[in-house]
């Protein structure tokens, strides 16, 4: 490669392949090449993986397509060696947008199922069956995704469930007018958050998000923790409503609601501050590392 000197010599440097020369008015400079290994962004990987954009947020979601080191300015890129891992795998691309494939609704669901979107219904509401997203419509009401996938293994894991009477536990759960799909689906979204960090105050700030604000000032009475952890915060998921009104519908989704789940919460965020405190203990700081 050749190098330009202020004064506008050129050093050779033997070591390197050779580059284009551009000239112009001045001192040579030298055109760099794209690394092969260069990181992109979301849309172009979204591209070369022949995916929709909504459908590469899911396998993201999913951990099926891992990000890399994110770019400057925090936005999340995605190395060459990863997208040419995902595109060597066998099936791809079919097999991969199966992955990804969701339906929206009972009636969508009810109907991977072979059975009635009532039935389906109450599986969902009874924990059978656990959504991977949501959506608000028009009416603010809030309709649950669903993996195709999952419903497909579920009908042949589970036939059974698809027809006859309830289970007496299922009834119990409708008589109590119970529904555990929010419960369920955060349960999924935290757990696939933790996934992608070993950072504890990372690890500490998915679990924090989970818990309403006044059960948070209890947890973490200092307000320097709160504020890491506000800082670490995950962003609400893909597909997260932005107008005021369906976004209050969906900000009730991503709280924990159940005693016994808050407690769960707070108990996991307990165990997680204290790693994340032992660790700022031993490299002096606060935050990941």
């Amino acid at each position: 490669m050749k190098v330009a000197t202020q004064s506008g010599r050129v050093l050779p440097d033997a070591g390197a392949p050779a580059l284009p020369e551009v000239r112009a008015h001045g001192p040579v400079v030298v055109r760099a090449a794209a690394l092969p290994d260069a990181a992109v962004g979301g849309a172009r990987a979204a591209g070369e993986l022949g995916l929709t954009r909504t459908e590469f947020a899911r396998a993201v979601q999913l951990g099926i397509v891992r990000a890399g080191p994110p770019a400057p300015g925090g936005a999340a890129r995605y190395t060459r060696a990863e997208l040419d891992r995902i595109r060597s795998a066998d099936g791809f691309p079919g097999a991969l947008r199966e992955r990804v494939e969701t339906v929206a609704g009972a009636q969508a669901a009810g109907g991977v199922l072979w059975t009635s979107p009532g039935r389906f219904t109450r599986l969902a509401r009874c924990g059978h069956i656990t959504p991977v997203g949501y959506r608000i419509n028009r009416y603010r009401v809030v309709v649950w995704l669903y993996l195709a996938a999952e419903l497909r293994e579920f009908a042949a894991r589970e036939a059974g469930m698809l027809r006859g009477s309830a289970p007496p536990a299922d009834r119990e759960l409708m008589a109590a007018k119970a529904d555990l799909r929010p419960r369920k689906w955060r349960a999924r979204h935290v757990g696939l958050l933790l996934r992608r960090t070993a950072d504890p105050w990372e690890r500490a700030a998915v679990l924090a998000s989970v818990l309403p604000e006044d059960e948070l000032r209890e947890a973490v009475p200092d307000p320097a923790d709160r504020i890491v952890l506000a800082a670490l915060a995950p962003p609400p998921p893909y597909g997260h409503p932005q107008i005021p009104a369906a976004a209050a519908v969906a900000l009730r989704l991503l709280r924990a609601q159940p005693p016994d789940e808050i407690h769960w919460y707070r108990t996991s965020l307990d165990f997680a501050l204290t790693g994340a405190r032992d660790q700022s203990k031993s490299t002096g700081e606060s935050g990941p590392t």
